[in-house]
């Protein structure tokens, strides 16, 4: 006689539900635990203005935009392999739900919405035979004889659970509200785990404004630009803050800005111009250079804002189109965590096997943001969710017991 392995998937979100879904699909016993009062919470949220499930680059592209301390490039390879961009595609398919391509090879639902897909990934889960405890928030967790105990926090008290592996997706530290706190790292750092420190990740940086450029600047766009950060050069655009900036490219740079010990900006403000052909154009201005360089270079105001906070007046084209060529803007840090899209850090990968399991708690996986990896937005971090959750799934579900 073989009996069904018991196992715990203690976190609704998308690696949490995909870690259910494939544990299942193992024929596992399967319970989701969420302490909110209901699940995917961060999943409607990413996708309150169009749901981003991943992005159609070609796979050296596509594992180029992932990092992390000490990160295992080989290991996340043969992740990523496991159920990569194609598979995402095919899973939302296998739901009913099509997809499109847009712009920078962003993969949506047809419907752009996630509330469609969430209900019907949740009757499939259903169906599956997954039980759904909510309400319940996990205190801690230890090894048993036969399994793993985990202690809850419930409406009606504490509750003790014993179940024969459990996988951990219990998210970074952003979006706090949607329920990744990051308060399971006291409780796996009990237990001898090494976490890293969470950061903000995919979010706005600030930078001192005066109040004359924040009037100007603020809320108002800079398109077409060219954006470094150490070695790292970005083109694209960035939104303007009372703070300082906002952005994909903030996002795709948040990484090297991190590792410099003052980070700044480089910006070239009109990188489709030389800078001979810059001062060529304005070679008859004699004064008034913001003006002309508004007439001439058809810079923006909030352009010209920045370079007059930045470097005061000109007297000289050729010295105005180098700093805008060159503009540097120094930044005073990231905006706090709770506002970022995702978190940086996490249960270090020197903790974890090749399963994703924890060294020091057999029978225990861990799942998505809680582990020390990052990506930008464009469809790269619901992707590794995906991708690690269906890792931890079947490694927790595939192994029959004794009866």
């Amino acid at each position: 006689m073989r009996g069904r392995r018991s196992v715990a998937v203690v976190g609704g979100g998308p690696a949490g539900l995909r870690a259910a879904e494939v544990a299942a699909d193992e024929g596992a016993q399967v319970t989701l635990y969420d302490h909110k009062r209901s699940v995917g919470r961060k999943f409607l949220v990413a996708g309150k203005s169009g749901l981003n499930l991943t992005n159609d680059a070609d796979f050296d592209t596509f594992l180029c935009k992932y990092s992390g301390t000490e990160f295992p490039v080989e290991r996340w390879t043969t992740l990523l392999r496991g159920f990569d961009s194609a598979a995402l595609r095919q899973w939302a398919s296998g739901l009913g739900v099509k997809t499109f391509v847009a712009g920078g090879g962003k993969v949506f639902p047809t419907s752009k919405k996630a509330a469609p897909l969430l209900r019907r990934w949740i009757m499939k889960l259903k169906a599956q035979g997954v039980g759904f405890v909510v309400n319940h928030r996990l205190r801690d967790l230890r090894r048993s004889e036969s399994g793993v105990l985990l202690d809850f926090d419930c409406p009606t008290g504490q509750v003790t659970k014993h179940y024969d592996s459990v996988v951990l997706a219990l998210g970074g530290g952003s979006w706090p509200t949607t329920g990744s706190d990051g308060g399971w790292i006291s409780m796996l750092e009990r237990s001898g785990v090494s976490v890293r420190p969470l950061q903000a990740a995919n979010c706005g940086w600030e930078c001192d404004w005066t109040e004359s450029t924040r009037a100007i600047a603020e809320g108002r766009p800079l398109h077409h630009l060219s954006i470094s950060a150490g070695s790292h050069t970005i083109s694209g655009e960035l939104m303007v803050t009372r703070y300082g900036f906002e952005g994909a490219p903030m996002y795709q740079l948040g990484p090297a800005l991190r590792a410099m010990q003052q980070p700044e900006l480089i910006i070239d403000f009109k990188p489709v111009f030389s800078l001979e052909h810059m001062v060529k154009k304005m070679e008859s201005a004699r004064r008034d250079f913001y003006k002309e360089a508004r007439l001439r270079w058809k810079f923006t105001e909030p352009m010209c804002a920045i370079l007059r906070q930045l470097y005061g007046e000109f007297d000289s084209a050729e010295v105005l189109a180098r700093a805008a060529k060159a503009c540097r803007i120094p930044l005073k840090g990231p905006r706090p965590i709770e506002e970022a899209i995702s978190s940086s850090g996490g249960v270090a990968w020197s903790a974890l096997d090749d399963q994703l399991m924890l060294k020091d708690l057999p029978h225990v996986y861990c799942a998505g943001e809680m582990i020390d990896w990052e990506a930008p937005t464009g469809g790269f971090l619901i992707q590794g969710c995906f991708a690690t959750g269906t890792l931890t799934g079947r490694a927790a579900g595939n192994v029959q017991l004794k009866s």
